[in-house]
């Protein structure tokens, strides 16, 4: 099976271009001048599936997963808590394709960071 890997950077590119923006977390590179945050998400700029991501919480690690990720560098980027439904998390990934959307998957975990055997419910859209 084909991976696909999320591009992290692309976030930090973004809330550059439109600083402020209501529907953007703050992000910045590791590397880069950004303000302290109280609670933030250390990813790395190429990764999937949660792998290697971190949650901090006043200086310290709160949450992590593990993986073979971040040699290419990180981005810090201000924590949004998850909706939870019952005992579980709930993330909602979209994809667009030339500009248009083609599908979303809700994603569910026990764990605050969802992972590749987190439970995937995966939607298309079709005209």
């Amino acid at each position: 099976m084909e991976k696909h890997y999320l591009q992290q950077g692309a976030a930090a590119d973004a809330v550059g271009d439109v600083p402020n923006h209501p529907n953007l977390l703050a992000a910045y590179f590791s590397e880069d001048a950004h303000p302290e945050m109280e609670k933030y998400v250390i990813k790395p700029i190429f990764s999937r599936e949660g792998a290697n991501v971190s949650i901090v919480e006043n200086g310290k690690v709160v949450e992590a997963v593990e993986g073979p990720y971040g040699e290419e560098g990180t981005i810090v980027q201000a924590f949004y808590p998850l909706p939870k439904f019952g005992d579980s998390y709930t993330l909602i990934g979209s994809w667009l394709i030339n500009d248009q959307p083609a599908g979303i998957g809700i994603r569910e975990d026990r764990a605050l960071i969802t992972q590749d055997l987190s439970r995937f419910y995966p939607h298309i859209f079709v005209e």
